[in-house]
């Protein structure tokens, strides 16, 4: 729980399964809050009936937590859609193809199989709002009175779920080009995109190498994936593939392994999506959002090319709240969270993959090039398990030492994280040598 009583995190609640408030009682008692909470604002269910969408990623815990709150929701009268392993931006999807009123979403993203945790999307497909979780936090923690039995709902199994959204994703693509002739690898984490994001490439013409395709509960983000890039670079040099990809856990972040083995950041993708969508007019009000912990390398390079860089907090959710504020509608994160929302409400790593091959297809170029867009300014970032209190004086101390050192040629940004019990710390300056100073000055909090 957060210090302002909230149950949710930056996205969603999140924590070790069997523990906390990820146990079948808690999350079956928090389902049954959030139908009561939103019946209790007048929320009128589509067809007289409250209706909700589960999906979810491939953790052994999942199960559990499916039945748990299925059993909550079907307690407090709603109808229930499962759909099964689906990647976060699936989910999100069917919530607004099926016009249910909730979406919901069991995944701890990058986290390891041991974590799990739970997202909601309101009826358009977006991440609910910050008032919204506010509100079911306090209701979470009062007695909830349960419906008559002849009111309660019931639950369906989608078994086309995954096909729907295979069609969905693949109408992001130019209908007047293909993948022939390419060679990819896809990386799906033993995660939720295991089927789905393979079938994707495929079906477009690619040929295709999966890695991390075989979950069994346990091995999710094992060493794979978006956060564990480097047996996607191996299996891009050993095959000799034109380009990898690599999803996490729930497929709402992508990171792309180019010809030669090397990596590039959700920031180039930004860049390489942002340069496209310009080019071709599709880009809306020639502002792209990022957050802070976006490189300053690419600020500079969508200046020059006469695009406006908007800064959010960390998290899709608040980058995604700043899009809608300007009115963009290209956004992500360092990470790989990119948003192309004119297709998708929240992160989608499958649709972003397919906008970085349609840019190099229209242009004919290796992904290589992408890095010649812009250079990065050197950057470290660091995360802490310790419990780094920043009112400590010998703390302040030295943090103020690193921020005399950084100056005006970079950015210190030291933050909780909001999905794991650690601090992260971002070092940022126009020289490695003042990156590698700062660094030495802060090894004591690492």
């Amino acid at each position: 729980m957060n210090n302002n009583g909230s149950i949710f995190g930056t996205d969603g609640i999140r924590g070790r399964a069997n523990e906390g408030l990820i146990t079948p009682e808690n999350v079956s008692k928090l389902a049954v809050s959030v139908v009561n909470y939103y019946i209790s604002i007048n929320h009128k269910p589509t067809n007289n009936k409250f209706t909700v969408v589960i999906g979810k990623d491939t953790r052994l815990s999942g199960y559990m937590l499916e039945f748990a709150l299925t059993s909550g929701f079907i307690a407090a009268g709603a109808d229930v859609f499962l759909l099964g392993p689906i990647p976060t931006p699936g989910v999100a999807f069917m919530t607004k193809s099926l016009r249910a009123d909730l979406g919901v979403v069991i995944s701890a993203s990058h986290n390891q199989y041991q974590d799990n945790g739970i997202k909601f999307f309101n009826g358009n497909g977006f991440k609910i709002s910050l008032r919204d979780e506010s509100q079911i936090s306090e209701m979470f923690h009062v007695k909830q009175n349960l419906i008559s039995t002849e009111f309660m709902g019931k639950a369906m199994r989608l078994d086309d779920a995954a096909g729907r959204y295979i069609e969905f994703v693949k109408n992001s693509f130019p209908k007047k080009l293909n993948l022939f002739n390419m060679k990819i690898v896809v990386d799906t984490a033993n995660g939720a995109a295991y089927k789905v994001a393979p079938q994707v490439f495929w079906e477009l013409g690619a040929d295709i190498i999966k890695i991390g395709d075989f979950p069994n509960g346990l091995n999710i983000n094992d060493g794979c994936g978006a956060t564990n890039p480097q047996c996607l670079q191996e299996a891009v040099l050993e095959n000799k593939a034109d380009i990898g990809i690599a999803l996490d856990g729930d497929a709402d972040r992508l990171i792309v392994v180019d010809e030669e083995g090397e990596i590039i950041d959700g920031d180039l993708l930004i860049a390489a999506i942002a340069l496209d969508w310009k080019n071709s007019g599709r880009l809306k009000g020639d502002n792209v959002v990022t957050t802070i912990m976006s490189n300053l390398g690419l600020e500079e390079y969508l200046n020059s090319i006469g695009l406006k860089m908007v800064r959010a907090d960390v998290g899709d959710k608040h980058v995604i709240q700043k899009m809608l504020e300007i009115k963009s509608n290209l956004g992500g994160e360092k990470s790989g969270h990119i948003i192309p929302i004119d297709y998708s409400p929240t992160g989608d790593g499958i649709i972003s993959a397919l906008q970085i091959l349609a840019f190099l297809q229209k242009n004919k170029l290796k992904p290589s090039e992408i890095k010649k867009l812009y250079v990065p300014y050197p950057q470290v970032c660091k995360s802490s398990r310790k419990r780094i209190d920043m009112n400590d004086n010998d703390i302040e101390t030295c943090i103020n030492k690193a921020k005399s050192i950084i100056g005006n040629n970079g950015r210190l940004i030291i933050r909780k994280s909001g999905t794991e019990p650690i601090t992260r710390i971002m070092i940022e300056a126009k020289t490695q040598k003042l990156v590698s100073d700062v660094e030495k000055q802060l090894e004591d909090l690492f």
